[in-house]
């Protein structure tokens, strides 16, 4: 801790900081204990704090309201000991391809857009799912808008609701896989180089650069594979049906 005369341009109080990072001061101080932040600039009694503690804290609160750990964050912040904003940036890199905004609509808007009958049973099944959340006013949230819009408009063409809801863990499941794959790629191989080299402050702008480029390659590399791999399946199916309806005829 360093102490001199008066505050610097840009620095805050610990209130001040607390605001811009959308914390209560009580939480400011207990990261503080826990080291997720360095400590304050000390002017006599008072500590004031700069866009480094800003930008830790930012880490912390955006992990937090995505559901990830205290410890989570931690971790991140330590894999970057010298620049919280360099942990913070690489962060958004990795989230910002998924940020979508949740969508909130009536659960009657929702069995209109699959132009099926309101059910509130079919509700605590998306529920119960993760695909919905009901919120205090009997609305709902949706968390991916995508997903549950694709299932709507496979049930909109007249394919039962059951059946659809029935892919939905293993479409997951698969999906995971897929990500479990190419993520552990990428730490065996780009990231354990970056980590042997020591994790040197220049490369962290190239390491974010490699990040931001993968993820989306990894998205177009599965929707290809899908797609070949869609109309294998099309193909297969459509010669059973086809060769059973011609060995129905020749029976008849």
């Amino acid at each position: 801790m360093t102490v001199s005369q008066g505050p610097r341009e840009g620095e805050l109080t610990i209130d001040q900081l607390a605001a811009r990072t959308g914390m209560t001061v009580r939480n400011v101080r207990a990261y503080s204990t826990r080291g997720l932040i360095p400590p304050p600039r000390l002017v006599g009694r008072t500590g004031y704090y700069g866009a480094e503690h800003v930008a830790r804290l930012t880490l912390v609160r955006e992990m937090l309201d995505q559901g990830y750990t205290l410890t989570a964050a931690e971790r991140l912040l330590a894999s970057a000991p010298s620049s919280g904003s360099q942990a913070l940036g690489l962060y958004h890199s990795l989230m910002s391809p998924w940020d979508s905004e949740p969508e909130v609509l009536e659960p009657e808007t929702l069995a209109a857009q699959a132009r099926v009958p309101h059910d509130p049973a079919v509700v605590d099944r998306l529920i119960e799912m993760g695909l919905a959340e009901r919120l205090e006013d009997g609305r709902l949230r949706i968390p991916n808008a995508g997903l549950l819009r694709a299932g709507l408009e496979v049930i909109g063409l007249g394919i039962p609701v059951e059946d659809v809801l029935t892919l939905v863990p293993g479409l997951r499941s698969e999906a995971g896989a897929v990500a479990d794959s190419f993520v552990e790629l990428f730490r065996s191989t780009l990231w354990a180089d970056f980590m042997a080299a020591g994790m040197p402050d220049k490369e962290w702008p190239r390491m974010q650069e490699k990040v931001e480029a993968i993820i989306p390659l990894a998205g177009q590399a599965l929707v290809a594979a899908f797609q070949e791999a869609m109309r294998g399946a099309i193909e297969r199916a459509m010669g059973e049906e086809l060769g059973a309806a011609a060995a129905g005829h020749a029976a008849g």
